[in-house]
């Protein structure tokens, strides 16, 4: 493990100007915190936030990230807390850390909806402060590191995540390497018997043909040197991953497989980059279709270099990136290469991406979607598909992802071009709207104005933009019409059961649905995709009697001595299905309270009169008291029809008393005896749903004394 001395030495080989005394106090708080505690490996867990440190330092980068990392966990896993970390870091470095602690608190592997939603979140968190998901990936490379500690069923969870979701995230974001080492990580543990396959085979690889990687950067150092070019050549066999998803794709096995070696030139200029491109062509014959250029193009995340792939020694394919050295460390980097230092200041790289400004470009792809599984398809498209570029006639740039056709380039130039789309021109010539487009390609898009796009077309384009818009368009179409039907349906339901289909019911049974307003409901009812029967259910739920024999009054609650009686503290009245904690008075048996009542503020000291109590599971009688507070109007009828309902959900009253009277309306608290918290909601939400009710909540006193 890195002592305090080696972590800041780590930093000062690239910032000089560091806080050291910052980061000693971040690791000796750390340190402190965490004592005693091990990781599953049997390490200190010490051990973790120093390596994730570490990690972050080869990125270069600024002290607050470089501390987050220290602490990280501490809020999470330990006594410490935000305010101690504010009070002793400042806002900044808490700020970060809390937004660390919420990121580890996401599931992003769990369920789709729920996984949609925790997406939402990841990206809300990175919008406040990127830095977070920088802490959060080097996190999880250390993980992944020391993955073996962790039982079979965690680590495939684990590495399934990580392929899933941080590798793609890592390379979305720029961080090559990162991304690499994440992705293979992760195969060495989803895939271990196809891993070891390729590495079996490299080596065999190696002893047939000795050094191919030494002999080819030999040839191109002697090719360059002799065009006049200064440049540096790093040759590597590509990672195990990267290989097998290359024969996934292609359908083809090892030794069929030709460019398994990449090499890189770092050059000093833009032209050094075009004029050894010439000269490695010059040497090697280029494979047709292999050929980007990404400095004429950069990618959003600042990425720049000319890829090319040649004919090598024994006509083996060799992959070749060429790009200069800050083009480079933006490629290493990505994003993150904004806050990396030199010489004590934040280096000032061209090429470095504002990450505000990144940010806002990926949201905006997701500020259209209308509920989570439009919002994942984005954020899946965005992070996994590989990039095609076309042209306007005007010769404007459009940037689509691979398998993109002449639809989604007409939705990502406006969703006015695309919804009036009739036909499209590529290169010239008038093509399908379902063509593939490729690289380079020419697009012309024809509109007609009343055009509206078919239900057809989302099995057509490939981009969520465009997914999002036709869906859109298409729910506006219907929408009108489903309404008045779903209003319709409604209505007949009501009077099947004898209520009144008031907006007040509607609105209500569209909250408890969890819908945004009734007339969202009233559409979703017309479409079939909700039904009346639906409504009626949430606003007036069977509550005939289930089988199984009542709880007894006396022993409805589980935890007493058996010498010992309970009452119900009248202050906070909780009822069955609450959490509840007793408090014993001597000669009296034990009292019981919610477990949020006000009251057990001023027993704090008093612990050990404190008894651990849970109500009986089971059927319990409606015999427990509760106190709603209402306001209803003061209308004939009203009051009859508020009883009504309460009996209709067969609760009694055990009492009614008026607070305040006043021309147009009444205020009253009326005690209503129950079952248990589900016969609760039941009744409440029977009140709401009445239109004269005008306010409806729960009546609890703390005065109110046994």
């Amino acid at each position: 493990m890195l002592t305090t001395d080696d972590l800041i030495a780590l930093v000062q080989n690239y910032n000089p100007k560091t806080d050291t005394d910052l980061i000693r106090r971040a690791y000796a708080y750390s340190q402190r915190m965490h004592e005693g505690k091990n990781r599953q490996s049997g390490e200190p867990y010490f051990t973790h936030p120093v390596a994730v440190a570490a990690i972050l330092t080869e990125q270069q980068l600024d002290d607050a990230t470089i501390v987050t990392a220290l602490l990280h966990d501490t809020i999470e896993d330990t006594r410490s807390t935000y305010a101690e970390v504010k009070s002793e870091f400042g806002p900044e470095i808490a700020g970060l850390v809390d937004g660390v602690t919420k990121l580890t608190n996401l599931q992003l592997s769990s369920s789709e909806t729920k996984q949609a939603e925790n997406f939402r979140k990841l990206f809300i968190a990175m919008s406040k402060d990127l830095r977070v998901i920088l802490v959060k990936l080097a996190d999880r490379l250390h993980n992944m590191r020391t993955i073996r500690a962790m039982s079979g069923e965690k680590q495939q969870q684990k590495a399934r995540e990580t392929m899933d979701i941080y590798a793609p995230l890592a390379g979305r974001m720029g961080m090559q390497s990162m991304r690499e080492e994440l992705e293979d990580l992760a195969f060495r543990v989803l895939n271990p018997k196809a891993r070891n396959s390729i590495m079996r085979r490299f080596i065999t690889l190696q002893k047939k043909s000795g050094d191919v990687i030494r002999r080819i950067t030999s040839d191109m150092e002697k090719e360059l040197e002799a065009a006049g070019i200064e440049a540096r050549v790093f040759g590597r066999a590509k990672k195990p991953y990267s290989i097998w998803r290359k024969m996934e794709e292609k359908k083809m096995g090892f030794s069929r497989l030709s460019d398994i070696h990449g090499f890189r030139l770092i050059v000093d200029s833009d032209a050094d980059c075009y004029a050894a491109l010439g000269a490695v062509h010059r040497r090697w014959r280029a494979v047709p279709g292999r050929f980007k250029d990404y400095i004429s193009q950069p990618k959003s995340n600042g990425y720049r270099s000319i890829h090319t792939t040649v004919s090598g020694r024994d006509a083996k394919r060799v992959e070749i990136q060429i790009r200069t050295q800050e083009m480079h460390e933006v490629a290493e980097a990505g994003v993150a290469a904004h806050w990396s230092y030199r010489d004590g200041v934040p280096s000032e790289n061209p090429f470095a991406v504002d990450p505000a400004k990144w940010i806002a470009s990926l949201s905006e792809r997701f500020e259209s979607a209308e509920d989570h599984d439009e919002f994942l398809e984005h954020v899946k498209m965005e992070m996994y598909a590989d990039k095609v570029f076309c042209f306007t006639p005007r010769g404007d740039v459009v940037k689509l992802p691979r398998g993109a056709t002449p639809l989604d380039f007409a939705y990502a130039i406006h969703t006015r071009i695309g919804d009036s789309c009739v036909g499209a021109k590529v290169d010239g010539v008038r093509s399908p709207l379902w063509t593939r487009l490729r690289n380079g390609q020419s697009v012309d898009i024809m509109t007609a104005r009343g055009q509206r796009p078919p239900g057809t077309w989302i099995d057509i384009v490939a981009t969520g933009r465009a997914k999002a818009a036709i869906r859109r368009s298409l729910r506006e179409e219907n929408r009108e019409r489903f309404h008045k039907l779903g209003r319709e349906l409604v209505r007949v339901a009501f009077e099947r059961v004898g209520k009144r289909a008031t907006e007040k019911a509607f609105t209500t049974a569209a909250k408890q649905l969890g819908l945004e307003s009734s007339k969202d409901m009233l559409v979703r009812i017309g479409a079939a995709e909700l039904t009346a029967r639906d409504v009626i259910r949430t606003l007036y739920p069977d509550l005939e009697s289930r089988s199984g024999d009542e709880i007894d009054a006396a022993r409805a609650v589980v935890g007493l001595k058996p010498s010992q009686t309970f009452r119900r503290a009248l202050c906070c009245q909780p009822v069955p299905g609450e959490r509840i904690v007793g408090i014993a008075y001597r000669g009296k048996g034990v009292l019981i309270h919610a477990i949020d009542c006000d009251t057990l503020a001023e027993l704090d000291e008093d612990s050990d009169r404190w008894v651990d109590l849970h109500w009986q599971e089971g059927r319990h009688p409606p015999v427990h008291s509760v106190s709603l507070d209402m306001t209803i109007a003061n209308d004939s009828g009203v009051l009859g029809r508020i009883c009504t309902l309460i009996g209709e959900q067969r609760a009694n009253i055990s009492d009614l008393v008026f607070i305040d009277r006043k021309p147009d309306f009444y205020r009253l608290i009326i005690d209503v005896e129950l079952r248990d918290t589900g016969h609760l909601h039941a009744v409440m939400l029977a009140l709401e749903a009445d239109s004269d009710v005008a306010s409806l909540g729960r009546h609890r006193d703390p005065e109110r004394k046994p």
